[in-house]
């Protein structure tokens, strides 16, 4: 070869194309660009696409001439941009070498076919050891875990179930495992339960005593729905009741006025007063409806549907207008930019008002836009439950949501209980059981409590909680997880996420070692001081801001005029929740978010919470109270005083090393500053 040749073959031929791969070159080509057309979820012009045994040679070049058009009509991908050259290129090549694919690959199962849409079937507990059948499930053949020590235990169930640490009597009753089952039950009949639990109910249906946006006006006797949810977890409502309450309250047969108020559930969203776009307000009001129903309740994203079919869950637009239309003939209560109750019974009730009369037609919003009509739609479930409403009402909707041949249901709300108790779900992704949701880590325990649960413990929330509690798969020590590294107090960690913890395979229990939520660790505060009021019900309580967050708002007409001491000493959950401006501590100690359902707390570690905890008026002035406490009841005898402290705080006996560091601590500084210390440790704002 000539010296021209050679400099032609090197810089100015092409170079031979290399060999396609399809799990390579194909697949994922095919996954980014087709699939959300061609997949499981749709099969356009019957067509999938997700696996290469579903492409026949028939449609081989159908598919090139669709990719290669310049008609919009009928190129493919229909949106987005076109397919490069190369990648163009890439599919000629894998066709004309007859389209090969590895024989083992394999076939993504049909939406009907994920585990949240099959039916709830109780399996067979596995040969194990363990007669708890939770323990079964876990351990199986294996040794269970460590038992936590028995005053770790005490005070985790305490702070757990009721969210505040046991009382010195409650200590000293308690000293065998036959006990920690009466300590359960006896637990299970304190109101301070209803005000724990209901906490957690109240983030995940987005609750706050004002509408946000701009104004952020108060919600008129919202928290009569907070109260509402307090009591029906204490009474111990059935689940399948309390949901339907909820959604349809007003529509019941037997209808109360606490079935009324539970209706507040549907309008607890955020409110624009004054919206720019009044039409496509009322939808924004019907879609977080929509989107928190479908959360809540069935662990579905199908507010992602209101302007296209769901990209990723079998989900479809007709589906979401179809729910739509079961909320539409709702009315706000308004006059002007005021929102107005309804009088049930001589009392001022927060909830919708339903259109008397023929209701108003629903249509698909093309695109989600209200002056874009597409089909007419009618009240009905999610097609791919493939469940007829009975009623094509809320009732209808309610009861079928409720009803134990509901695949989702049960599930949701077995993970939810779960996830409290242990830090982390079943399934990680509590708000989301589609196909874009995590899989369950123990699918069979899952089924199994689900199936228990409506059969066995027919929807009682407290026998849950008992099962679960009593099996040695909660009440395992948390230890081992510490050694490796779990979390740790805000005061000296480095920044880490819930998503970091370790995974159950590292961890010698499914029980995470976890901080307090902002609640639990200011009620636990206001309890070892002697300062909690124990007041319950009625309206929020207002505390105090600190000075620095009062200068840095800039709407000062906004702010609350501060609750006396003795009431802002009530329980954190009759906190007043106001969207536009958060308690500072509650906010810095992550509270949920209240715009939309929050399946599950953030965990952050940053500074401004060891400030907050060290620094702040609250923990500061609570310290003098616990000092004062320490001084009445143990007198002047450090040693006893720090006995006590110890007891109050920690629910033990402080260590020879404790007691000698912290007697030197007092001999420079005073005892308000030692409680102040005291309320910072790492093992008071943790469970154990």
């Amino acid at each position: 070869m000539n010296r021209v040749a050679h400099l032609f073959v090197m810089f100015i031929a092409p170079a031979p194309l290399a060999a396609v791969d399809y799990a390579r070159d194909i697949k994922p080509l095919l996954k980014e660009r087709c699939v959300s057309c061609h997949g499981t979820v749709k099969q356009k012009g019957d067509l999938r696409l997700d696996a290469g045994a579903l492409i026949s040679k028939d449609v081989h070049q159908e598919l090139l001439k669709r990719v290669n058009s310049h008609d919009e009509a009928e190129r493919m991908p229909p949106e987005g941009a076109r397919l490069t050259p190369l990648q163009i290129g890439a599919l000629q090549q894998w066709i004309a070498a007859g389209a090969p694919y590895p024989s083992d690959e394999v076939i993504p199962k049909k939406p009907s076919e994920h585990w949240a849409f099959r039916p709830v079937k109780r399996p067979e507990l596995p040969k194990s050891a363990h007669a708890h059948p939770i323990d079964a499930f876990v351990f199986g053949e294996k040794a269970a875990a460590p038992h936590a020590a028995p005053n770790a235990l005490l005070r985790r169930v305490f702070l757990d179930l009721i969210g505040l640490p046991p009382a010195l009597e409650e200590q000293a009753r308690f000293s065998s495992d036959a006990a920690f089952v009466r300590v359960i039950d006896d637990i299970l009949t304190r109101s301070e339960y209803g005000e724990r639990w209901a906490r957690h109910w109240l983030d995940v249906v987005r609750y706050a005593d004002t509408n946000g946006y701009e104004r952020d006006a108060e919600k008129p006797f919202v928290w009569r729905y907070r109260d509402y949810v307090i009591e029906a977890l204490n009474k111990d409502k059935p689940f399948d009741r309390f949901v339907i309450e909820q959604i349809a309250g007003d529509e019941l047969p037997d209808k109360s006025l606490e079935s009324h108020i539970a209706t507040g559930f549907l309008r607890l969203g955020h409110w624009d007063d004054e919206p720019a776009d009044p039409p496509t307000d009322r939808y924004d009001q019907l879609d977080d409806i929509v989107s928190t129903t479908g959360q809540a309740f069935l662990g579905l994203t199908i507010g992602c549907a209101r302007c296209h079919d769901h990209k990723f869950e079998p989900l479809s637009q007709r589906d979401y207008y179809s729910l739509v239309a079961v909320f539409n003939p709702l009315e706000r209560p308004r006059q002007g930019r005021t929102e107005l109750t309804v009088k049930i019974d001589d009392t001022e009730v927060y909830t919708w008002k339903q259109v008397e009369g023929t209701p108003p037609l629903t249509h698909v919003l093309l695109r989600g836009s209200p002056s874009r009509l597409g089909d007419r739609v009618e009240p009905a479930s999610p097609s791919i439950l493939n469940e007829r409403l009975a009623q094509k009402s809320r009732l209808g909707l309610a009861q079928w949501i409720a009803s134990e041949k509901n695949p989702l249901t049960a599930r949701v709300i077995v993970n939810r209980v779960w996830q409290q108790h242990f830090g982390q779900g079943l399934v990680s992704t509590a708000n989301d059981f589609g196909l874009m949701g995590a899989a369950p880590s123990h699918p069979e325990l899952l089924d199994w409590l689900a199936h228990w649960f409506v059969h066995d413990a027919k929807w009682s929330l407290k026998k849950l909680h008992r099962l679960i509690l009593t099996s040695r798969a909660w009440q395992s020590s948390s230890v081992g997880q510490r050694a490796k590294g779990g979390e740790s107090n805000p005061a000296v960690a480095s920044s880490r996420s819930a998503s970091d913890s370790l995974p159950y395979a590292l961890s010698p229990s499914l029980y995470r070692y976890r901080r307090l939520e902002a609640e639990a660790i200011r009620d636990s505060i206001l309890a070892v001081s002697g300062q909690l009021n124990p007041k319950r019900f009625g309206p929020a309580m207002r505390p105090s801001i600190p000075a620095a967050a009062l200068e840095a708002n800039t709407d000062k007409d906004k702010i609350w005029k501060a609750s006396d001491a003795r009431e802002a000493s009530r329980r954190s959950i009759y906190t007043f929740i106001k969207r536009g401006l958060v308690v500072p501590m509650l906010e810095t100690l992550d509270l949920a978010d209240t715009v939309s359902s929050c399946p599950q707390r953030q965990v952050t570690t940053v500074a401004p919470q060891a400030l907050t905890l060290f620094n702040g008026d609250f923990v500061n002035e609570q310290a003098k109270h616990f000092a004062a406490r320490l001084k009445r009841e143990a007198g002047d005898d450090a040693t006893k005083q720090i006995t006590l402290a110890w007891r109050l705080a920690l629910c033990r006996e402080p260590s020879n090393d404790e007691m000698t560091k912290m007697r030197t601590f007092l001999q420079n500084e005073s005892l308000e500053q030692l409680c102040r210390v005291i309320l910072n440790l790492n093992e008071f704002v943790y469970p154990e």
